[in-house]
């Protein structure tokens, strides 16, 4: 039976008028409205009535990015890289005039604004989408994405994760680069327990990202390897990825451990949260607490005292999604490529005190 405009208005619970703003664009819809219809559009699986259902497996110049946040270096490295591939020329299909259109979008690390750019980018059939950052751990959502993926996959557009692992049937992904998060976060801890230290705290990310597990799970596991089980939980704070979750989660962690030797955060822009709440406490890095962060990000060389931390490649791995999207460069074999992290050794760590 052939879903109508009708169907999806009834079941957005708006008028037919509203069905068709949304899908044109072309008139002011209220964000939760909007938010509805796509809904509801990807739940009946609508698609254009008329000439515009021929083409509906056919694709666009227009290539999507998505990224959490992209104001955060980490994404902001890999989408601006993905963008400058995308948009030089040539597609690998042969054709003339084979550049790209690549548009960022920010889900705000939402999985409902996830879902719903790639309903966008379905209705505008468009040729790759690439999906940067660890994957939110919700079977729905999972079960959602994959779906939505295999629709998007089965109407000629490619699907390419850029620091995300594979989904678990990852059939409709033309590749999946994946960071190896899980042996950084070993490497980096191994460095500290070398050192000497034993009373480490660890501040993770936000318990759903697939990001937050695998390091986290890299760092215990070298802290069993060194004989230090028993406090896991209570020398681990969850939050966001950003500065001040660095700092409230340190000053918690200071609390419950006022003899930690040393703080592994999430990632750089928590270790700056950290160190200050370490500053503020009156105590020195490292002589005092070293800290340690994960990324490698820009500012990580220039901060006082540099910052030890696990370098991932984000620019290459970025350029890299964007070729693949574009054609320029084939799939790894399997369409599954692990990218290494390297140890950054400065003078954020140092042995522990006396």
């Amino acid at each position: 039976m052939t879903v109508t405009l009708a169907d999806v208005a009834a079941r957005a619970r708006v008028s037919p008028a509203t069905v068709s703003r949304v899908l044109n664009g072309n008139y002011p819809v209220a964000a939760s409205t909007r938010e509805r219809v796509l809904r509801a559009v990807d739940d009946l699986d609508y698609v254009l009535n008329g000439p515009a259902s021929s083409l509906a497996a056919a694709t666009s110049d227009l290539i999507g990015i998505l990224v959490n946040d992209i104001a955060d270096p980490f994404f902001g490295i890999m989408a601006g890289a993905a963008q400058t591939e995308i948009g030089g020329p040539g597609d690998g299909s042969g054709r003339a005039g084979g550049e790209k259109l690549a548009i960022v979008c920010n889900t705000g690390g939402t999985p409902e604004r996830e879902l719903t750019y790639l309903t966008l980018l379905q209705r505008q059939r468009a040729a790759a989408v690439v999906l940067t950052g660890g994957a939110i751990e919700d079977p729905a959502h999972q079960a959602a994405m994959s779906a939505k993926l295999a629709k998007l996959a089965d109407a000629g557009t490619r699907v390419v994760l850029c620091g995300r692992p594979p989904l678990p049937d990852n059939a409709s992904v033309l590749a999946a680069l994946a960071f190896d998060n899980r042996g950084g976060g070993r490497r980096l801890t191994e460095h500290l327990l070398s050192l000497g230290h034993r009373t480490i705290g660890y501040v993770a990310g936000p318990v759903e990202r697939t990001t937050t597990r695998h390091r986290l799970e890299g760092h215990r596991d070298a802290m069993k390897a060194g004989g230090l089980v028993g406090d896991e939980e209570r020398l681990t704070v969850h939050g966001s990825y950003d500065r001040r979750s660095g700092y409230d989660a340190t000053v918690e962690l200071l609390r419950r451990e006022p003899e930690i030797t040393a703080v592994v955060a999430a990632n750089d822009t928590v270790a700056l949260g950290a160190a200050a709440a370490i500053r503020d406490r009156g105590l020195r890095i490292p002589e005092d607490i070293s800290v340690a962060g994960f990324d490698d990000l820009p500012f990580s060389v220039d901060v006082v005292p540099a910052l030890t931390t696990v370098r991932l490649p984000l620019f290459e791995a970025g350029a890299r999604a964007g070729r693949l999207a574009t054609g320029k460069e084939a799939p790894p074999p399997g369409g599954i490529a692990t990218i290494a992290a390297e140890l950054m050794v400065r003078g954020s760590t140092a042995a522990p005190r006396e």
